[in-house]
């Protein structure tokens, strides 16, 4: 693999932010690839959607795809709600404010500037920024200090910093429900933490994984009654995966290897009613 490159012909995570621009008809950032994960935008189209009017984010830490093919039996459940798969590449150095910065502004790490573990306010243009222009009302709902919660900073957005993930949960189900957000954004790291407490595949790694898949559920379920007159997307995004550190015997990330860089994500297109 080369680095900041697509692992083969994989879409990259950069691909997210061009590809929500396109389906809710938002002028797209200049500065991104312009890539876009067509099999999302031929299901909208099969469905005859287009444009979306509500589109709901979840994003977990650190879940690779090594996780998906050695436990399939825990992502079971989101296909309920998000049946549609890709599989996609994250970029280098896969840290997490790296791979959400590159997420969410659609452009390379040597472009947006977070190219290691830091967490500064991005100044460039975001998903974020394209969305506001467009007279979108976005959330973020992130544990606090986490990289979510920080880089996106110093926009018109509703941020809410939680205590941890069950905080989260209950907050966007509420933002949900109140129904004055067009994108809600909400971030988990349990099983981040961890995975760095113990290994990627660790008892209690697994419980964590398991949580973030029914904390997505639940979610999920709200956004499907709440928002169910609307044109919606919901996405369940994580940044890149893990493995273990030799040296340490714990669970890490950085590498540019497969189980570091290869990620699902889920979606679902759906119409309003």
């Amino acid at each position: 693999m080369k680095k900041n490159d697509p692992v083969n012909d994989l879409n990259c995570i950069t691909s997210v932010t061009p590809t929500i621009c396109k389906l809710m008809n938002v002028i797209p950032l200049s500065c991104s690839d312009g890539n876009i994960i067509q099999s999302l935008l031929e299901k909208a189209e099969l469905k005859h959607i287009s444009q979306i009017e509500k589109c709901l984010i979840y994003a977990p830490d650190a879940i690779g795809v090594n996780l998906h093919k050695k436990h399939p039996h825990i992502f079971t459940d989101i296909l309920q709600h998000a049946p549609d798969q890709v599989k996609l590449c994250s970029v280098f150095p896969p840290k997490t404010p790296v791979c959400f910065a590159s997420m969410f502004t659609g452009v390379m790490p040597d472009i947006h500037g977070i190219q290691k573990y830091k967490k500064p306010v991005l100044k460039c243009d975001t998903l974020f920024d394209a969305l506001i222009r467009g007279g979108k009302k976005v959330a973020i709902v992130a544990v606090a200090n986490s990289s979510i919660d920080c880089i996106f900073r110093n926009r018109n957005i509703d941020y809410f910093s939680e205590i941890y993930d069950k905080q989260v949960t209950s907050r966007a189900i509420q933002l949900i429900e109140a129904n004055k957000h067009d994108v809600i954004v909400a971030y988990h790291q349990e099983y981040d933490d961890t995975l760095h407490k113990s290994t990627p595949e660790s008892e209690a790694a697994i419980k964590a994984v398991k949580n973030h898949v029914d904390s997505f559920v639940k979610i999920a379920k709200h956004y499907e009654i709440a928002w169910e007159k609307y044109n919606r997307l919901i996405m369940f995004t994580p940044d890149h995966g893990a493995h273990i550190d030799p040296d340490t015997g714990k669970g890490t990330h950085g590498k540019d290897i497969p189980e570091d860089m290869e990620i699902y994500h889920y979606y679902n297109v759906a119409n309003g009613k």
